[in-house]
């Protein structure tokens, strides 16, 4: 059978040889923004995952813009040096044509927050919280940071940070870079009226509410080579009356196209605390469809695709032309061997693993010794 799902996609410039896609998730396990030894494993256990396109969690541009004090960042040589090593050891082992891309991100009024498996609020005095910044003057949620209010020179200066960040993924040899404007995260936050309450050129009508996004798109293609492909990650729908729908991300993604961007990574949610109530299988891919087909640009999706049936016929027929995974990748990391393996597909593996596949123990009764 001929495999959808693993044949080749152009990212703008970049050729990947399958449609699977690492979607970046958060480690809380950095130090001061700079990768350690847990991003060295993981990232090269995504290099040999099967997927040939790994996207690095959200990296903040500032260090005020992590997520938490745990997150991964890119704006000091420190954090450039160490994430070179995480990716020179990472393309050591990479499988045949995997492409490693980073999302350049900044939390707004999202950061100094706990890590993950601390509850993910806010951080109180005694834990070093620090000033956050959006659009306007509203918290995420009840018993939220209230954020400072950015000003001009604040917004140029963040728009700038991202272009300083990029020339460093640039130096640092990235295939692709992905700016973060979803999950209610600083771009995003300027996108929704659910956020942004600015009646100056940074706020108001859908126009203007695009105007800091589009700056960042701007800065950042300045800043980037033509071989490098460009994307965002932003939001179909924010699950609100008075918020973002998917015409708003249809709108958003033309314009990132208008700008020379390769691809649109489709999520939803989180504009508020408790935001994102959908669920189900696959919940993002008729956004993502109807995102595809009206602005004719390379489309992504993420959310609960675990199983290789689904996603072959996600990418076969539902209008979308790349899947990513995570929960399925922390819970199985040679998630595409097995892919391929129901798919009939044959993978180039390394020398060092072509010894077994997971068909050759089926029907076998494995015996566990006594004692």
């Amino acid at each position: 059978m001929t495999s959808v799902l693993f044949s080749p996609l152009d990212l703008g410039p970049v050729r990947v040889p399958n449609r699977i896609a690492i979607a970046p998730m958060c480690q809380y396990s950095a130090t001061d923004g700079c990768a350690t030894d847990w991003h060295l494993q993981l990232v090269m256990n995504y290099a040999m995952s099967g997927a040939a396109t790994v996207i690095l969690e959200a990296t903040g541009v500032t260090r005020e813009g992590r997520i938490s004090h745990g997150c991964l960042g890119l704006y000091s040589d420190a954090c450039e040096y160490a994430l070179g090593r995480v990716l020179h050891a990472a393309r050591a082992v990479a499988l045949p044509g995997t492409k490693f891309g980073i999302q350049l991100a900044h939390a707004g009024r999202k950061a100094s927050t706990h890590v993950n498996w601390m509850g993910s609020g806010p951080l109180r005095a005694g834990e070093s919280p620090w000033r956050t910044i959006a659009p306007s003057p509203l918290p995420y949620g009840e018993n939220w940071h209230v954020p400072t209010e950015l000003d001009d020179a604040e917004i140029n200066a963040t728009i700038d940070a991202f272009a300083q960040a990029t020339r460093r993924a640039v130096r640092l040899g990235f295939d692709i870079i992905e700016v973060h404007a979803a999950h209610g995260y600083l771009i995003h936050e300027f996108h929704s009226p659910i956020a942004n309450k600015r009646t100056d050129k940074w706020g108001g009508d859908a126009e203007r509410r695009l105007r800091f996004p589009m700056a960042v798109a701007e800065a950042v293609r300045a800043e980037a080579p033509r071989g490098v492909a460009l994307g965002a990650r932003i939001t179909g729908t924010d699950y609100l009356d008075d918020g973002l729908k998917v015409e708003d991300a249809v709108r958003m993604a033309t314009e990132f196209k208008k700008r020379d961007y390769d691809f649109i990574c489709v999520s939803s949610g989180n504009i508020v605390l408790g935001g994102r109530p959908a669920s189900g299988v696959a919940f993002n891919v008729p956004n993502a469809a109807r995102v595809r087909a009206e602005a004719g640009i390379v489309t992504r999706t993420a959310g609960l695709i675990a199983e290789p049936r689904q996603a072959e016929e996600i990418v076969a027929t539902r209008g979308v032309d790349q899947i990513a995974i995570a929960r399925a990748q922390i819970d199985d990391p040679r998630w595409g061997w097995r892919a391929a393996e129901k798919l009939g597909v044959k993978l180039e593996l390394p020398p060092q693993m072509r010894r077994v596949t997971t068909g050759q123990w089926a029907g076998l009764q494995l015996v566990r010794p006594q004692g």
